[in-house]
């Protein structure tokens, strides 16, 4: 049985990708800080799956720490998900976003490298295309100037990782670029469950559907697209999960292969409103609020590469975004707080 490390293996992506690895017969290490995540989940990941992950509560930018995982564990191969993900935060805290983002990856490379582990699967962004890439984002597009700091040490990472690859034919890194995963685990045990004023739509939606918001804050209605809302490429965060124990068997061959996953479909923020409201039938009352810095108006992806190498698709309908992520919301209303 392989293991593998997961970083940031209690938020969000991590903790589904942990479900799907376990189901598939992995072990799995988690190492996560805790800054964004809640330690409440490892019992519900063990209710689903029937079997727990190792947990260790560490810093990835911790050089003692990550050499002491590797040393006590046999990895087989890392997927690395901990850093910071807010766009509009990464504006006002850039030193934050790169020292975690960056820095992070770098020390953990380097523990990977000392362990002799050369397997990486990285949580990249679509954001890395930059604001000027043609819709849709295919992965032959050059890495762009992102309209962020998020983005911009997303590209960072994914250079970094490059020029690794170049330097030591060992490594065989995937860097999936994913576009806006949201939804649940199908039991409605976990979810999305940020803390403090939601960054992204779909968790803002959901708490004020829940009642634990006042109303939806839509930033601006002025973009050149159909309804005057940013359009992105939501996709169910299991399918998500599965992508990244597909491409964990893309990582025979060594080099750095970049893969965009997302559905291929822009769908606007107005959009996502009304079908959340059709599917669930609670109404989630909004308002126009400026547009937010490093917004871009519209993109998603091109995901031919990853259905022909990784033979992956994202096979679960929007409907079933917004039913999953309503069960989760609805039997949680405080999130992790209350398990």
């Amino acid at each position: 049985m392989e293991t593998i490390l997961v970083t940031g293996g209690a938020g969000y992506i991590g903790s589904h990708t942990v479900v799907e690895l376990l189901n598939a017969g992995y072990g799995v290490v988690i190492v996560d800080n805790l800054v964004n995540s809640n330690i409440a989940v490892l019992p519900r990941i063990e209710t689903i799956c029937g079997k727990s992950p190792v947990f260790v509560n560490a810093d990835v930018r911790d050089p003692l720490a990550m050499a002491a995982v590797f040393s006590d564990h046999a990895i087989d191969a890392v997927i690395h998900f901990a850093g910071l993900k807010a766009v509009g935060e990464s504006v006002e805290q850039p030193i934050r976003y790169y020292e975690n983002n960056v820095h992070g990856t770098m020390v953990l490379c380097q523990a990977m490298a000392d362990a002799g582990v050369f397997k990486l699967v990285f949580s990249s962004s679509a954001t890395v295309y930059g604001p000027d890439a043609p819709v849709p984002y295919v992965e032959t597009m050059a890495l762009g100037q992102p309209s962020s700091p998020y983005g911009a040490s997303k590209a960072v990472v994914e250079r970094i990782l490059a020029d690794l690859c170049v330097s030591d034919s060992r490594w065989a890194i995937a860097a999936l670029r994913y576009f806006n995963p949201i939804g649940a685990h199908e039991s409605g045990l976990i979810g999305e469950d940020p803390k403090g004023i939601p960054n992204n739509l779909m968790p803002f939606i959901a708490r004020v559907a829940v009642g634990k918001l006042a109303e939806l804050a839509i930033f601006g209605d002025d973009y050149e697209t159909p309804d005057g809302t940013c359009q992105r490429d939501y996709l169910h965060v299991v399918d998500l999960a599965e992508g990244h124990c597909q491409s964990l068997l893309a990582l025979e061959k060594p080099g750095l292969h970049a893969f965009n996953l997302g559905t291929g479909q822009g769908v606007s923020v107005l959009d996502m409103v009304k079908a959340f409201e059709t599917v669930t039938g609670q109404a989630v009352p909004y308002k126009i609020a400026p547009r937010r810095s490093g917004d871009l108006p519209a993109f998603w992806a091109n995901a031919d590469k990853a259905k022909r190498e990784l033979n992956w698709v994202a096979g679960r309908t929007l409907e079933q975004m917004m039913a999953d992520t309503w069960r989760w919301q609805s039997g949680n209303p405080d999130g992790f707080a209350e398990g």
